[in-house]
């Protein structure tokens, strides 16, 4: 018996690495089977529209492991402040892990098809989906509604910018700053 998780799971894994790495139009078809190590037929078989619907399938599971991520930086966090601060360092480090080169992993999926008004209404909804969960965290750490979604705004406005500088420049260090870029030193 085989130890790999089912063939639904791994495509979408695989899928969600590649496109957050090389983006929608980046990675073929044949590139997600391979890494997937998925048999040819079983894309169409877990995801009849294709590719599409697997970038949506990949899209939701990047953003819902990002919520863990941040629900983690949160857990043990004294402040808003620290969990902001933990979060962006975490995802620093697997910017680093991935060789400097992954964006964000909803928008370099999603984005790539500005005439596809399903991905938009995703990205949307992922995007809504990580505010709001920044809001309720800082919420819980003592800073006050207006306050807190302020800060998830500037949080994921600011870090947008720093997955791209990040990329550009080949180092973690604008993710690392996103925290002062906030709140100042």
């Amino acid at each position: 018996m085989s130890n790999l998780p089912p063939t639904r799971d791994r495509l979408v894994a695989a899928a969600a690495l590649l496109f957050q790495r090389k983006g929608y139009h980046g990675v073929g078809v044949a590139e997600i089977l391979e890494a997937s190590e998925a048999p040819k037929g079983s894309l169409y078989h877990h995801f009849p529209n294709g590719k599409s619907d697997l970038a949506l399938a990949a899209a939701h599971f990047a953003a819902q492991e990002t919520l863990r991520i941040l629900d983690a930086s949160f857990e043990d966090a004294n402040t808003a402040r620290d969990g902001i601060t933990t979060f962006c360092y975490k995802l620093a480090k697997l910017f680093t892990l991935h060789d400097n080169w992954s964006g964000c992993p909803i928008s370099s999926t999603l984005f790539e098809s500005p005439s596809n008004q399903e991905f938009r209404l995703n990205t949307r909804e992922i995007f809504q989906e990580w505010h709001e969960a920044t809001k309720a965290h800082a919420i819980a750490k003592g800073a006050e509604p207006e306050n807190a979604d302020a800060m998830a705004n500037a949080l994921w406005m600011t870090l947008q910018g720093a997955w791209t500088m990040s990329r550009v420049r080949g180092t973690s260090d604008p993710i690392k700053q996103v925290p002062m870029l906030i709140f100042g030193s």
